[in-house]
């Protein structure tokens, strides 16, 4: 292997060493603070539901009057109509235009994502700065790499769990589109926008734990590295031998 690429692939490890040592002692603090800052604003703090309410735009069609006195046949065409209510009004188009998204949840949204996607980031780098911080296997004195490999599997978690955050967004607007077609199809029946109601309400919930489960998870992660920052930095101590 070249000698140039070999110094380029340290010199990686070498900035990603230093880099993640900075976010560790200066970032992570910064972080935490600068989260809490965030849920004190009206956006997150003491704020109402009915605050993130949206209206549909989607008008209640007027009901469909049945004369009983007409004969047979408009009977039965009336009973036809009725079948026709019971299925389901068929949408072409609505009237009014689109139904919007809630627009005060996809600024709470604009303002999470990023938040996850720094998480997923950092959490990636002390990973790898960890990673390169494990020495090669041996017998003995590996009381320091078992901290190393438990403070590993944590940051990996803390990782998988950002990344599901961004699942959960997703899945909220899906939701929420079946249900406001099921508003659109059945317009005359209020359970299901209620139901849009109550969906955009626990979006909100879980938007502001997101933001507290992040903060949480920097204030985790900071305090189990700061404590055992010695260990993973030197999981082995130079003095091993005159133990024996």
């Amino acid at each position: 292997m070249p000698s140039d690429t070999i110094a380029k692939v340290q010199d990686y490890k070498d900035s990603l060493i230093k880099k993640a040592e900075k976010l560790i002692i200066e970032g992570f603090p910064e972080k935490i603070v600068e989260l809490n800052d965030l849920l004190s604003t009206p956006m997150f703090s003491e704020r109402n539901f009915t605050e993130v309410h949206q209206d549909l735009n989607i008008p209640i069609p007027d009901p469909i009057l049945v004369n009983s006195n007409n004969g047979s046949d408009d009977a039965a065409a009336a009973g036809d109509k009725a079948a026709d209510a019971v299925v389901g009004t068929k949408v072409m188009y609505l009237p009014t235009g689109s139904v919007p998204c809630n627009t005060p949840l996809c600024e709470m949204i604009k303002v999470v994502k990023p938040i996850i996607r720094k998480l997923v980031e950092d959490s990636n780098l002390l990973k790898m700065w960890i990673s390169f911080m494990i020495p090669k296997i041996e017998d003995g004195n590996n009381f320091g790499v078992s901290i190393q490999e438990d403070t590993l599997a944590e940051i990996q978690t803390v990782e998988s769990e950002a990344a599901a955050f961004f699942d959960q967004i997703s899945r909220y607007f899906l939701s929420r589109a079946k249900v406001v077609s099921k508003v659109a199809k059945y317009p005359h029946i209020d359970d299901y926008r209620r139901a849009v109601v109550e969906l955009d309400e626990k979006e909100y919930l879980s938007l502001w734990l997101v933001v507290c489960e992040v903060r949480n998870r920097y204030s985790s992660l900071h305090d189990i590295v700061i404590k055992n920052m010695e260990k993973l930095k030197k999981p082995r101590s130079s003095n091993a031998e005159s133990l024996y």
